[in-house]
């Protein structure tokens, strides 16, 4: 059996009803990242690292919600049947688009009231979203929930403990790393605007720089999985990236232009 063989617990110990997984632990530790990444770059864009303190309980609730609520959907046949399984979140599933789509709505209402720009505090959270995506697969890798489809590869994972994650006729057949592909991924984003922050003045283009990048990453790389298909095909991440693709290079060219408009003002009077 060629392949990375995976025969690791995903559950570290157990006390009554209550497991300690190695997802929870990596969820745990990107969250404590990238709490630190945007205090970090809150105060380099002037923004007190207190309101992102303040933010981030609001931000945790909404996105997790939003990100087991994707995921639910996503799977309902096995759901509708398991309801109970609803509320495991120690076993993984949660959806990244889902926790976008949360801790973003989140962001909108606390920006408002707090009277803060919406733009800049994206901005601020780009960088810190990466680093969390990156850190949180970690456990992924261990679940074997998001595993990719067979493959012929020599760094295919081949999952072979009884608690892994891994769907049934994927048990003990080397798999495509999704997981890897999408850290490498993501780190190569994360790289590109730590190098881009300096050179877009305007704010919310970074964000919508790390989302256009995101999107064009999950939809390709999201071909190796082997998710239920929604609309011509496709499965619901590559329909969302597709739509979250459309979306945010169209405000980023409205904001683009904007500033440029502002600039050649500003260079006239």
């Amino acid at each position: 059996m060629s392949g990375i063989v995976i025969n690791i617990d995903p559950v570290i110990g157990q006390i009554g009803p209550f497991q300690l997984g190695w997802y929870s632990v990596a969820i745990l530790l990107a969250v404590m990242v990238a709490v630190l990444i945007a205090a970090g770059e809150a105060k380099r864009k002037g923004i007190p690292s207190a309101e992102i303190y303040g933010l981030l309980p609001w931000v945790l609730l909404a996105g997790l919600v939003g990100a087991r609520l994707f995921h639910v959907i996503d799977r309902w046949e096995y759901y509708a049947g398991n309801p109970l399984q609803i509320l495991q979140l120690q076993q993984g599933g949660l959806a990244i688009w889902g926790a976008l789509a949360g801790g973003a709505a989140a962001t909108v209402v606390y920006a408002r009231v707090r009277h803060i720009s919406l733009g800049r505090l994206a901005d601020v959270a780009a960088p810190a979203i990466l680093a969390g995506q990156i850190i949180g697969r970690l456990g992924c890798i261990i679940n074997g929930d998001a595993a990719g489809g067979v493959t012929s590869l020599p760094w295919g994972f081949v999952y072979v403990h009884p608690q892994s994650m891994i769907a049934g006729g994927l048990y003990g057949v080397p798999t495509h790393p999704y997981p890897v592909y999408e850290m490498l991924w993501n780190g190569a984003v994360l790289l590109f605007i730590m190098r881009l922050r300096h050179r877009l003045a305007k704010d919310g283009l970074l964000f919508l720089s790390y989302l256009s990048l995101y999107s064009v990453g999950r939809f390709v790389l999201s071909f190796v999985r082997q998710e239920n298909a929604m609309l011509w095909g496709l499965q619901q991440s590559q329909v969302l990236a597709i739509a979250m693709l459309m979306a945010s290079v169209a405000v980023f060219i409205y904001l683009w232009q904007t500033a440029r408009a502002e600039v050649t003002s500003e260079s006239t009077s």
